[in-house]
């Protein structure tokens, strides 16, 4: 049986406000026309719209319901530059208490990691979100080197999520079907679909926004591992070519020799 001091500790830890970190990527608009620049060492982002990460967008709107069902405390985080703060004005009109900018251009993940663990390091989250991966680069391994870095068990990707107490039930996706984990807060998660439905910022979050606080804070000093040495557009598609539909001798041809298949 538990003595008062114990009971009074649990209780008092019952009513702490969650704290909740959401981090966001600023990545090319899904329906934009991709260019590289003269020497195809870099994205060509001259007239480039930008928007939050797909996946990141889920993460979000999973955390502002978690906010709002545990009368807890939603912080946004970006690692990039001033460009990006339009889509974290965005973060703050859905529903983000404040937002954190690393000001540094993400290198490569493990530096994007290495910010992201030293402020959550420094604020104690109960929760970390983020997307399952970034839709530029798409290397999905920021949460799981977040979750290393912080000593944080880390689980990706996760279709659902819910909250009781300091307990998390997850659905995550694996090979060939689903799995439920029930795991003990703090956590590091990567998010997707149907985790939450997308989020629209209405005009008094819009507002709010302007009036949120938006920190921006200098990186730790750390170094890439990986750099890229190139960038290359995929081929154009081909025409289409129209086989007879008795014409099976040059169907296979083709397959066998155009289409390398058989």
């Amino acid at each position: 049986m538990q003595d008062k001091d114990s009971l009074r500790n649990n209780i008092s830890d019952q009513k702490k406000p969650m704290k909740i970190l959401v981090c966001i990527t600023n990545v090319p608009d899904t329906t934009a026309k991709i260019t590289l620049n003269a020497d195809q060492t870099a994205v060509n982002k001259t007239g480039l719209p930008h928007i939050i990460g797909p996946y990141d967008d889920y993460a979000l709107a999973r955390g502002v319901e978690l906010r709002d069902q545990l009368s807890g405390h939603l912080t946004v985080l970006h690692v990039g530059l001033a460009d990006a703060e339009p889509q974290i004005r965005k973060a703050l009109a859905i529903g983000a208490d404040q937002a954190i900018r690393v000001n540094m251009d993400p290198e490569d993940s493990y530096i994007t990691a290495t910010q992201i663990a030293h402020i959550a390091a420094q604020n104690q989250y109960d929760l970390i979100l983020m997307g399952r991966e970034s839709l530029d680069y798409n290397s999905g391994v920021v949460h799981g080197l977040v979750g290393e870095m912080l000593g944080t068990p880390s689980y990706s990707p996760v279709m659902k999520l819910e909250i009781d107490g300091n307990m998390a039930t997850i659905t995550r996706e694996i090979e060939g079907g689903k799995e439920i984990l029930t795991c003990e807060l703090p956590l590091v998660l990567g998010c997707q679909e149907p985790i939450a439905e997308w989020k629209i910022p209405n005009m008094r979050g819009i507002m709010s926004a302007r009036s949120k606080p938006l920190e921006v804070v200098e990186p730790v000093a750390d170094q890439a591992l990986s750099q890229p040495v190139g960038y290359s557009l995929p081929a154009p598609k081909g025409a289409c070519k129209m086989i007879p539909l008795d014409d099976v001798a040059s169907l296979i041809n083709l397959l066998q020799t155009e289409a390398k298949v058989l």
